[in-house]
């Protein structure tokens, strides 16, 4: 359950004091559980980096077995990035990375048993993961499009489950 203003019966932000000020929520008193949170994204490439992408002839290396690996390290510092969350012991990242035909599909799978969810992790996997394979093609593609990133579903904790539509 989401906390509603008494006044208006508005949303309250959690990350917010009554006094306007940010702070972090405290998550002492809730109980571990298991928690699932699962995003992704895209990037769309220009078909000479994608074709040089499938070709193997990226100078630096493959950015796809990159990309896996910077997304499952942007996951485990996600609470050194985002100033107001929680840093979590993770029990599983998983980075899939599917071939489009104007790019690639980017998604992450975060999973960890805790008092506070993981979608933030999740959502950091797939940005990090889509900025290293831009990183690593952009000597032939400096159009390349990132977005959108967005959470696709959510499992566990008080406020439940949620799957986008």
């Amino acid at each position: 359950m989401q906390e509603r203003d008494s006044d208006t019966g508005e949303p309250k932000l959690s990350h917010v004091d009554e006094a306007g000020r940010v702070r972090m929520v405290d998550v002492g008193d809730k109980p571990v559980t298991e928690r699932v949170a699962v995003a992704r994204g895209h990037i769309a490439i220009g078909r000479p980096a994608l074709q040089a992408i499938r070709d193997g002839r990226i100078a630096k290396g493959d950015p796809l077995q990159a990309a896996r690996l910077a997304g499952v390290m942007a996951a485990k510092k996600t609470a050194d990035l985002i100033p107001l969350c929680h840093p979590l012991m993770l029990s599983q990242v998983d980075i899939d990375l599917q071939a489009l035909d104007d790019g690639y599909r980017i998604e992450a799978r975060v999973r960890t048993t805790a008092q506070t969810g993981v979608e933030m992790e999740a959502l950091t996997a797939v940005s990090v993961a889509a900025l290293t394979v831009y990183d690593m093609v952009k000597a032939i593609d400096k159009k390349m499009v990132i977005g959108p990133i967005r959470l696709v579903k959510k499992t566990g904790g008080r406020s439940g489950d949620y799957h986008a539509p």
